[in-house]
């Protein structure tokens, strides 16, 4: 297929989603160049932390403080970044961005073969029917091409390949899906399910849905239950693009792999109209090159694939790449999130539990699904968390002194339960990435700019979330001894996405139903830039589902002569 060109399809990224567009394209027969910005990580052999114990690490794993603050001023927030896994994340002196003013958003990255799927959270949620069809109900935002039924089977493939452990609840508004065996409510956390949904049945807590396997698959052993998934895993427990999609690219013999390598523009024939290839910039001593394709895949992560197009303006593009609409870089989205309870519960003194189980409890969507019952919103919000009991280390924080205090401290402490809140977040023109052309990156890119900001409806949605959880907690027994309902800074739930959102009109987007620029058929976004709405429930599923569907569509349309 490849006649004239380098490859059949470039694909930009190795993430979640670039591993996905590797694996299926190559499956199907394509020959594939996949590009990455970041360094080699072999996997097992390049997971250089993950079996040091503390007393191994220089800083005893909380890092070094004068290298966090002049390294990793932003990544030093999220809450994976540690001394053991601060080689997966970027460094924000070398990789900076801007922010506009009023604007707080911290941007978690890791450049990276793999990218940010040695680091996720690896809770996979499917979205429903009240999600695709969000903005059409209650106008804001452009309508979603797609329903629940497009992406089902997709959904399917996806849970299957990458394993995702959960539980068959059949709740409306997180539909069910093919799952491993669930991993285990704790005891307090079984006690809450039942007490909530005495008292309403709508509201049920479950175990979170998570892709660590709980029984082995070909080349991955079950979960070891050690909670350190960021630092690698070389079980393979859990879906990482090495764990998983690269080396079920690799087996075909299709795909060649380029790293340390940074995306600068796409090429575009204004003659065909459609795109011939990607440039790059090498960095850590690779040098620079380009390839030519009959088809590109974007996959570099929700804002970096937006640049990519932004950067790729031309005298016949001059507002970016696939960007007639002008909605390029706009309607950007992250979930609006906050601890919105957090509660003592007592009675549960001698009960203990042993092992770290990588995945805590969730109570799905229940507000405006049916019936429009949110206060001052119109869309929902979901919790994270679960119950948790105090070790040793609280006596941290605890008055006390003398061999009876440490005595003390060996044996299991309180129990106490946390209940985050996720919240739907609207897209707004308002909130939009352009490119600060007066300051480039390390590599001589324009800094990418972000404006952001929630509004009224996140605002009333935590303010609902944090009363609802404390009246559940109260009710289950609890004692609230925290809550909190403003958001924190843009970014903190690590589900930025949108830019260039999914539509039917190409007026007013940049993606038609199948992830295909309207401007440029033979252009792919399929990472989280894509996104029309943000949903309350992590994306990376729907991500992976997309991208495969994408990716079928396009494989037929080369087949067909078509792109």
């Amino acid at each position: 297929m490849a006649e004239n060109y380098d490859f059949d399809a470039i694909v930009v990224g190795s993430g979640i989603t670039g591993g996905w567009s590797a694996k299926q394209l190559t499956q199907a027969g394509l020959k594939v160049l996949m590009v990455e910005r970041g360094r080699e990580i072999i996997h097992g052999r390049d997971y250089a932390t993950e079996m040091k114990a503390p007393w191994d690490m220089p800083f005893r794993g909380k890092g070094d403080p004068e290298v966090f603050a002049s390294e990793h001023a932003v990544q030093r927030l999220n809450r994976h970044f540690t001394e053991f896994t601060q080689n997966h994340f970027v460094s924000d002196r070398e990789n900076p961005y801007q922010t506009g003013e009023n604007t707080a958003f911290n941007w978690f990255r890791s450049y990276q073969l793999g990218g940010r799927s040695l680091t996720w959270g690896r809770q996979s949620y499917r979205w429903s029917d009240y999600d695709f069809d969000a903005n059409r109900r209650d106008g804001h935002g452009t309508d979603w091409p797609i329903r629940y039924a497009d992406l089902a089977p997709w959904y399917d493939l996806v849970e299957e390949f990458i394993g995702v452990s959960g539980s068959m609840e059949g709740v409306p508004s997180l539909p069910d899906g093919k799952f491993q065996p669930p991993m285990a409510l704790n005891a307090v956390e079984q006690a809450l399910r039942e007490r909530i949904g005495e008292r309403w049945p709508e509201r049920r807590l479950m175990i979170g849905r998570t892709a660590n396997l709980t029984q082995a698959k070909p080349g991955r052993a079950p979960c070891q239950n050690r909670a350190i998934c960021p630092r690698g895993c070389s079980f393979g427990a859990y879906f990482s693009t090495q764990s998983s999609t690269l080396p079920a690219a690799r087996a075909t013999g299709n795909l060649t792999v380029v790293t340390d390598a940074v995306v600068e523009k796409l090429d575009y024939d204004p003659a065909t109209r459609r795109v011939t290839g990607v440039r790059w910039v090498g960095r850590n001593g690779a040098a620079s090159g380009s390839a030519t394709a009959r088809m590109v895949f974007l996959n570099a992560g929700s804002f970096n694939s937006v640049q990519v197009l932004l950067n790729s303006a031309s005298e016949a593009n001059p507002h970016g790449l696939a960007n007639t609409s002008g909605v390029l870089g706009t309607h950007i989205m992250d979930h609006p999130t906050t601890l919105s309870a957090a509660a003592l519960v007592p009675g549960f003194e001698g009960i203990t539990t042993f092992g770290n189980r990588p995945t805590g409890a969730v109570i799905a969507r229940y507000r405006n699904t049916d019936q429009m019952d949110g206060v001052g919103h119109t869309r929902g919000f979901s919790y994270q968390g679960g119950a948790l009991q105090s070790a040793w280390v609280r006596g941290m924080r605890e008055p006390g002194v003398g061999e009876d205090f440490k005595a003390n401290l060996r044996g299991p402490g309180p129990w106490r339960v946390v209940l985050v809140a996720f919240a739907d977040c609207m897209p707004r023109a308002s909130n939009r990435l352009t490119l600060d052309r007066t300051r480039v990156d390390a590599n001589g890119i324009p800094q990418l700019k972000i404006d952001f900001a929630y509004g009224a409806e996140e605002h009333a949605a935590l303010a609902q979330a944090k009363a609802d959880a404390a009246e559940m907690l109260t009710h289950a027994g609890g004692q609230v001894i925290m809550g909190f309902d403003r958001p924190g800074a843009g970014g903190s739930a690590i589900h930025e996405m949108g830019g260039a959102r999914m539509g039917h009109d190409p007026a007013t987007s940049v993606l038609n139903k199948w992830s295909q620029a309207h401007d440029i058929p033979n252009l792919f976004v399929t990472d989280g830039a894509q996104m029309s709405s943000s949903a309350c429930q992590n994306p990376s599923l729907t991500y992976m589902a997309l991208t495969a569907r994408a990716a079928d569509h396009a494989v037929q349309l080369l087949r067909e002569g078509a792109i």
